[in-house]
């Protein structure tokens, strides 16, 4: 899954650990979500789109690569 997590974050000045307060789970777990290693749960997503004040869509998109065929 394809995400603007790090685009996002960027623009509001936040670190990783600032982001990772805000939905309170582990700076490692923004890193792999930004990374694209991690696909967040689905309570996760809507906590970040709530950070954002975005939809999951916004924030969210799948990787055609990535989808069986």
């Amino acid at each position: 899954m394809k995400n603007r997590l790090r685009e996002l974050r960027a623009a509001r000045r936040w670190s990783q650990a600032d982001l990772a307060d805000r939905c309170q789970v582990s700076r490692q777990a923004i890193n792999a979500i930004e990374t694209e290693r991690y696909d967040p749960s689905l309570p996760l997503a809507f906590t970040l789109a709530g950070v954002f004040g975005l939809t999951i869509e916004e924030i969210f998109t799948p990787d055609p690569a990535s989808d069986p065929a």
